[in-house]
């Protein structure tokens, strides 16, 4: 009788029973994972060129210029360019994530291809063995019906046939036959 018995515990305190979700204060926010990984795709488009190579060099180069050489009350950033370095770590910390976004769209996109040409190499396969079957089964069949040469032979034979008959018909016979 102990298994029958109810349990008479509250239901978010029952283990076969899903807890309920609370809905806290603040919602979660929500984004267009494709937006955000067709945006962390051109970024990393963009790092790879020479362009930014260029911009990124300009850019360190103006920083380090200006803080070198100007006088010491219009510097911001002064030897050791601990903002730059600040600037730099910071634009990393953002680039490679985003790379590794787009690198991992890449290889989904490079999966799904990979997926759809194996099943055209499969399709492709199947319709050549179905096609070799094919000359097989009339390579069979033509073993089996006469060719040009063949009837040519035959009908040559025949005529000669004919014609040694016909020879015979005409040729006088003994007399009194």
């Amino acid at each position: 009788m102990a298994s029958e018995r109810k349990d008479d515990r509250p239901r978010g305190q029952r283990l076969d029973t899903p807890l309920e979700s609370r809905r806290g204060l603040l919602t979660r926010p929500s984004y267009d994972a494709d937006a955000v990984g067709i945006f962390a795709e051109q970024f990393a488009r963009f790092m790879g060129t020479a362009r930014f190579l260029f911009y990124m060099t300009l850019f360190v180069l103006i920083w380090v210029g200006w803080n070198a050489l100007v006088p010491e009350e219009w510097r911001w950033d002064a030897y050791p360019f601990i903002f730059l370095t600040l600037i730099l770590s910071l634009q990393a910390s953002y680039a490679a994530p985003l790379i590794l976004l787009a690198q991992n769209r890449l290889e989904s996109r490079d999966k799904v291809i990979a997926e759809q040409d194996r099943q055209a190499n499969a399709r492709a396969h199947a319709d050549m063995e179905f096609l070799a079957r094919e000359v097989a089964s009339l390579r069979m069949a033509m073993g089996e019906v006469a060719t040009r040469d063949f009837l040519r032979s035959e009908l040559r034979s025949l005529l000669s046939d004919l014609e040694e008959h016909q020879a015979e018909d005409t040729e006088p016979g003994p007399p009194g036959q």
